[in-house]
Order: structure tokens, then C-alpha cells, then sequence
């Protein structure tokens, strides 16, 4: 994706998830890597009116070289394309939104694990989570921006990529999740599935069965998810 077209890709997407409410105020980030660094929203940035010649330019040395003052996460951004490429080659995009179920959801108990690496923030109760999400692993509190958070991230990515099972999301404790995916359009469908998913669960007052082996295998030979 060339430079001009992926600014005006993000000022798109964070239009769209601000005017359904997936962010709010000036919660939220997202950033896309193209041929010679990155772009990334604004620090304290509204992603419903963002203008396509602000935007952060980083270089790949993570030094900035136009726009307004780059999100303080651009850290966290890096370290994901660093690690989660090295298992998806076409990541190209990363999506962090306060969504309201997502972040509901994560401030109850959770006692769903993966693999027992870290909680998850859902079990596999729709195809379409399976399919378009995966895993999602909760990475453990941290003020935004802290440099505690790079090392679970880059940990669960790691230790969940070895398993052959790639993520495309992690949920951080108490602030939102972390999509990545191939476009931002993919990136963006991505965190809608995962929202719908966990608004579904935390809407249900009674236990929830997750699908079961058959029906993950099932979907592991006709689609290939990452389950």
C-alpha cells in the first residue's frame, strides 16, 4: 500500500469505528506500516477527525520525521509488527480501540486460558471469532504506555506463534484491545468481529458451551483458522 493511500485509510477507519462508538474521546490508535517506516495517529488524537498530512511518519529507526507528535504507542506498535511478523509476513496494520464490551468483559473474572500461557479473554463460541479473531490472550495491567506491557505482548506472540497458532489480537487488561491483520480494512474487521463477540458473551446471563474439537477441526480443514 503506497503512502498517500494508507493515510487516507486511517483517517477512514477512525472515522468509522469513532461514529459507531469503538472509540471514544481520544481513546484509541492505529498505525500502518509501509515501504520506509510507519504511520500512526496523533498522541491525544480523536480518530473521528484525523487529516491525512498530520499523521505521524516514523521512520524504521522509530524516528519521527513529519506530522504531529506520534501516539505514545508507537513503542508497543513496533514491537508488534517486529514479532508478529515473524510468523505473518503480511502484517501491515495494527487497530487499538477502548472498546466497551471488550473492556466489560476484562474487568469481571475470566477463568477461560490458552495453552496455558496467559487468560483469554473468550472461548471459541462462534465460528466467525474463530475464523476472523483467534486467540485473544489478556496481557496483565499496566498504565498506558508502560514499557511493561512490550515484554507480555511480545511474549504471547511469541509463545503462541511457536505453537503454530498466530495471534491477530491480545486484550489489554483495563484499556482495550490490539488488533493486527494484513490491510487496515482486514485490521478493521477484525476488532468489529471481536467486539460483536464479546458483547454477545457478556450480554448472555447464562453459561456459554464453546464449539467443540469436532466443530474446531471442522473449521480448521475448510478454513485454516488460527484455533
Amino acid at each position: 500500500m503506497n503512502e498517500q493511500l494508507a493515510r487516507e485509510e486511517i483517517c477512514r477507519i477512525g472515522k468509522s469505528l469513532f461514529d459507531r462508538s469503538y472509540v471514544h474521546a481520544t481513546a484509541g490508535n492505529i498505525s500502518v506500516r509501509i515501504e520506509d517506516g510507519f504511520l500512526i495517529t496523533p498522541t491525544d488524537a480523536c480518530l473521528g477527525f484525523l487529516y491525512p498530512d498530520r499523521l505521524a511518519k516514523i521512520d524504521i529507526h522509530g524516528q519521527q520525521l513529519s506530522g504531529d507528535k506520534a501516539s505514545k504507542t508507537m513503542a508497543l506498535h513496533a514491537a508488534i509488527y517486529n514479532k508478529a511478523r515473524q510468523f505473518d509476513q503480511d502484517t501491515s496494520c495494527i487497530i487499538h480501540t477502548h472498546s466497551t464490551h471488550c473492556v466489560a468483559l476484562n474487568l469481571e473474572s475470566n477463568p477461560f486460558t490458552g495453552d496455558g500461557v496467559l487468560p483469554e479473554l473468550l472461548p471459541a463460541i462462534t465460528p466467525y471469532f474463530v475464523m476472523k479473531v483467534g486467540h485473544v490472550p489478556t496481557i496483565p495491567y499496566a498504565s498506558p504506555g508502560s514499557v511493561k506491557t512490550i515484554g507480555f505482548v511480545e511474549k504471547a506472540i511469541e509463545a503462541y506463534g511457536r505453537a503454530g497458532i498466530p495471534l491477530r489480537a491480545c486484550m489489554l487488561s483495563r484499556l482495550g484491545p490490539y488488533v493486527w491483520n494484513s490491510s487496515p480494512s482486514s485490521a478493521m474487521a477484525t476488532i468489529e468481529e471481536l467486539e460483536e463477540t464479546a458483547k454477545l458473551f457478556y450480554l448472555k446471563n447464562a453459561p456459554i458451551n464453546p464449539l467443540t474439537d469436532v466443530q474446531l477441526n471442522e473449521l480448521r480443514t475448510a478454513f485454516a483458522v488460527r484455533w
